[in-house]
């Protein structure tokens, strides 16, 4: 199954940014995703995404990286690519 991107990438960098520069305002993270995520129009669980996303893919959190899982969905595809099946 698909997932359908209801928000364009800058929504998700401008939302990102919003919860980064208003986060001291608020006690935690994620009472600062709670207020920003009806702004914007996604549920709270969306943007906390979002920014775990942003802050793994910057250095802040630990985790893979984005370009790491594509760069190893894109190995994967190769080296099945590469594994002839094999016949009885």
């Amino acid at each position: 199954m698909n997932k359908s991107n209801k928000f364009s990438p800058e929504v998700r960098e401008r939302a990102v940014r919003m919860v980064q520069e208003h986060r001291g305002e608020y006690p935690s993270l994620w009472a600062a995703v709670e207020s920003m995520a009806p702004k914007i129009g996604c549920v709270p669980q969306t943007l906390l995404g979002w920014v775990q996303r942003h802050e793994i893919d910057t250095g802040v959190r630990d985790g893979v990286t984005t370009a790491e899982t594509q760069r190893v969905k894109s190995l994967s595809v190769r080296s099945r690519s590469c594994v002839e099946p094999t016949r009885s």
